[in-house]
């Protein structure tokens, strides 16, 4: 299946629902292309990540790449809800450390939400 990305906001969270496969250089340019037009517009991004089958080493790579450019705009990211496959694919390149990965959508979101919430007071204060 190929690469399919629809994006939805929740709150001030931006998600991006990611379907089928990370797995070609075109897919993964494809997929950082896009979060790179999300970051103009938003400080948190949920990338869902139920329904994609597979990730290669190129998408692993361009997420690395969209969490720097992320940090670097003052965006936070969250992973959620990747399979089992894919979550092992995070956990042998050592990307738990470094990415926020929750198991699930719902634990993605409300982390978001938290962090923009602790935001605005800081910014209050």
């Amino acid at each position: 299946m190929t690469l399919s990305l629809e994006t939805e906001a929740i709150a001030e969270v931006t998600v991006l629902y990611c379907k089928g496969r990370l797995a070609t250089h075109e897919e993964a340019a494809a997929f950082s292309g896009k979060v790179a037009q999300l970051l103009e517009h938003t400080r948190q991004l949920v990338i869902e990540l139920s329904e994609v089958e597979t990730i290669e080493s190129a998408a692993l790579g361009e997420l690395i790449v969209v969490h720097m450019w992320a940090r670097a705009s003052g965006c936070v990211i969250h992973l959620s809800a990747a399979c089992h496959r894919v979550r092992r694919w995070f956990e042998a390149a050592n990307l738990t450390s470094v990415l926020a990965v929750h198991p699930t959508f719902e634990e993605a979101v409300l982390c978001c939400q938290r962090s923009g919430a602790k935001k605005r007071a800081a910014t209050a204060a």
